[in-house]
Formats: structure tokens, C-alpha cells, sequence
């Protein structure tokens, strides 16, 4: 279960590392990272919402993964503004 929650991190941790290349982030990599996780999070619960199927570690569930820490990458840039 401990093993589980680690992987998970570290697949949020690769996610918003990747989104923020993406997304041309550069509030630093810490940063990158957690909003990979919260994001991870959010895009698991809206792939669940639409009936997305994203179990495991898959191709599938990091692109919903990225996708979420794009989507908090936008939030935070829309309530700086």
C-alpha cells in the first residue's frame, strides 16, 4: 500500500515535470512537481467523471496525468492575472 502511494507521487512528480515543460512553467521544479501531483489527482477524478478508464501505471493514465497539471498550470496563471 506504502509502495502504491510512492509510485503515485513519483508518476505525479514525472507528470508535472513534463507539463511544465509543456507548458513553458518556470516557476522551478518543486513547483513543477506538486502541481504534477495535485494534478494527477484532478485529472484522475475528471478522467472518472467522463468514464475514463486510467488504472495502473499505463501510457493512458500519465497523458490524463499531464493533462491535469496543464489544467492546474492554467488555473494558477488565470488567478494571478
Amino acid at each position: 500500500m506504502i509502495i502504491n502511494v510512492l509510485l503515485w507521487i513519483l508518476f505525479g512528480a514525472l507528470a508535472g515535470w513534463i507539463a511544465g515543460k509543456l507548458m513553458g512553467n518556470t516557476q522551478g521544479l518543486l513547483t513543477n512537481i506538486l502541481l504534477g501531483i495535485v494534478g494527477s489527482v484532478l485529472g484522475g477524478l475528471i478522467a472518472g467523471v467522463l468514464g475514463i478508464q486510467t488504472s495502473g501505471f499505463s501510457f493512458g493514465a500519465l497523458l490524463v496525468a499531464i493533462g491535469g497539471a496543464c489544467l492546474v498550470i492554467v488555473l494558477l496563471r488565470a488567478i494571478k492575472k
